[in-house]
């Protein structure tokens, strides 16, 4: 798949085009302070990706980017994306893991907007001229227990999130632990609002952070 600057298809976030990144300030939205990046191929069967993206929309700075709905074809409005990163002191992924990867529309999402590392190996400093925090809102369909050496994957999930670890670094982002929820299908229903109130809660505070110092381990701290 190639990206295109074609106008964005109609979806949960609707933003004009822009030629050129540096008009982020005309279409992306005043308070975006939090953005988040939803990938869920088929979000009508999904129990928990679902329910933390509606969770997102409600808190105030955060935006909610449905990359599925808004770019069905896999064209992605390079300018209008690289708006919203610009605009934004945090980038907040929410996905399943699918064979040991994330949906194929964030893998394309950040080969077409991250492309070159945006510009010579750090993505554009954002607005208040603080590092960017990544962080990553997991479900797998396995329980923890499976992810170990002699176990049915083999190695630590760790392992399977180091390219996207290592991207957020080479952007120049600072890399916060993902919050996880294990065996996402089986696990009961207070499971997973338990495990939506905990990525709100910390949404919250990264949301209500930006621009400000966020050491290492504290998102998982706070909540």
């Amino acid at each position: 798949m190639h990206h295109s600057e074609a106008p964005p298809a109609s979806g949960a976030l609707v933003v004009p085009g822009a030629d050129t990144v540096d008009r982020a300030e005309r279409i992306a939205p005043r308070d975006c302070r939090t953005l988040v990046l939803y990938a869920h191929p088929n979000p009508r069967i999904s129990r928990v990706n679902r329910k933390l993206a509606a969770a997102a929309a409600l808190i105030d700075g955060v935006v909610v980017n449905d990359l599925y709905e808004t770019y069905p074809d896999f064209y992605i409005d390079v300018a209008r994306e690289r708006a919203l990163v610009s605009s934004a002191g945090a980038l907040v992924l929410v996905c399943p893991l699918q064979w040991y990867a994330v949906p194929a529309i964030l893998k394309e999402w950040f080969d077409a907007v991250l492309f070159d590392a945006w510009q010579v190996d750090r993505v554009r400093p954002s607005a208040s001229g603080a590092r960017r925090r990544c962080w990553l809102a997991l479900s797998t369909g396995s329980p923890a227990s499976d992810y170990a050496p002699g176990r049915r994957h083999g190695r630590p999930l760790a392992d399977f999130l180091a390219p996207l670890e290592q991207t957020a670094r080479v952007c120049g982002m600072d890399w916060l632990e993902p919050i996880v929820l294990y065996n996402a299908h089986a696990v009961d229903s207070g499971a997973v609002d338990d495990h939506v109130a905990r990525f709100a809660a910390g949404l919250q505070q990264l949301a209500g952070s930006a621009g400000l110092p966020f050491p290492r381990g504290a998102l998982a701290d706070g909540i």
